[in-house]
């Protein structure tokens, strides 16, 4: 009787384990709802839109996951914070997605850049409104921003009132922009009966807001360096010369300046890539937090005082003002080219008003 070959007795005794003991893959034994929470976590708290995707490329199961509606209704700012240079097609289609899958901030981040950059003026108001309708203050903060200025149409486009009824429902959700407009509203009379007690108490209560957050914000956990009692050093400070701004002059505090929200980043990387202006004699607003550019000629306010900056708000200006246009700004014996502009801000704060002869202080 002949002894098998040692290589044939390994060979069946692999088989007979593989019988008992067969190969499974634990991944794909794991149900879809857990890799649905898992995802939408992800989506929530990924600090740019590439580490999503990223995760979502790993594998074909993620990638099919991860376009649950679920999850993308938890993306977060950051998440959906698509960089201009990065626009695409599938960008778009993964922005739209989002929107369908009911997350308000992608129907305000696409709102916005469909109004502002593409020039869809109806679509990019609609999905603003769809946000401002849930409640998301800054989508109610720039539809009151376009019904101050008439933005898509024409100067006479402009609803004043409707302007502050959007500020003031922006503002009682805590919206510091917001707060602050809508105290130089009441300061100024501008589309409400005048109020200047109740105008500097908005403006105050946007500068307290501001500094909770800041003294909130992780990042400054680590120092109060910037929290200073002296305010007359700090203005004497050059602007530029750190990362930290007077922000809160009124309380002698000088805090970092705030961080811009991903649609004005996208808006204002759009038209720098673009070169710098968003059409023929259409100018942006001057504060860099900011990003809004002109949809007429002549549709934001400029400086009455040297007559190079411009905004597209009372905020944008009473912040640009603090960050660095009051150490800028000086008279100019010939101003640029006006024709016919809507409305000039003073050098303090102020704006003068349409066929007005007179300067409205409004130092925030």
């Amino acid at each position: 009787m002949r002894t098998p070959a040692p290589t044939t007795i390994t060979m069946n005794n692999n088989n007979k384990r593989n019988r008992f003991y067969p190969k499974s893959d634990f991944f794909d034994s794991l149900p879809d709802d857990l890799l649905i929470s898992i995802l939408s976590k992800l989506a929530s708290s990924a600090s740019s839109p590439s580490h999503f995707i990223n995760a979502l490329i790993t594998c074909k199961r993620f990638n099919h996951l991860g376009r649950h509606s679920l999850v993308l209704s938890k993306a977060s700012q950051r998440t959906l914070g698509i960089s201009a240079k990065n626009w695409s097609e599938s960008a778009h289609r993964f922005l739209k997605q989002c929107v369908d899958a009911g997350n308000v901030e992608a129907c305000y981040i696409l709102g916005m850049i469909r109004f502002y950059c593409l020039q869809n003026r109806g679509s990019g108001a609609s999905l603003m409104a769809k946000a401002a309708i849930s409640s998301h203050a800054p989508a109610l903060y720039s539809l009151a921003v376009i019904q101050f200025n008439g933005s898509g149409g024409s100067k006479n486009d402009k609803d004043l009132r409707a302007g502050v009824a959007l500020c003031a429902r922006a503002a009682f959700l805590g919206h510091i922009d917001a707060l602050r407009e809508l105290g130089h509203c009441l300061q100024d009379g501008y589309g409400v009966c005048q109020n200047i007690m109740e105008g500097r108490r908005f403006l105050v209560q946007a500068n307290a807001r501001e500094l909770a957050a800041v003294l909130s914000s992780p990042s400054s956990a680590a120092s109060r360096s910037w929290v200073t009692c002296n305010p007359q050093a700090i203005h004497r400070t050059a602007v530029g010369s750190s990362s930290e701004c007077p922000l809160l002059s009124d309380f002698g505090c000088n805090v970092p300046a705030p961080e811009a929200h991903p649609a004005s980043r996208f808006m204002a990387e759009w038209f720098a890539l673009r070169g710098g202006a968003p059409g023929p004699g259409l100018r942006l607003c001057s504060h860099v937090g900011c990003g809004r550019p002109e949809t007429r000629r002549h549709e934001f306010r400029r400086c009455s005082v040297c007559g190079i900056v411009n905004y597209c708000s009372r905020a944008c200006q009473a912040l640009d003002w603090k960050l660095q246009h009051k150490a800028e700004c000086a008279p100019l014996e010939i101003w640029p080219e006006n024709d016919g502009d809507d409305g000039e801000v003073d050098g303090e704060g102020g704006i003068l008003n349409e066929n007005e002869d007179e300067d409205v202080v409004g130092e925030s």
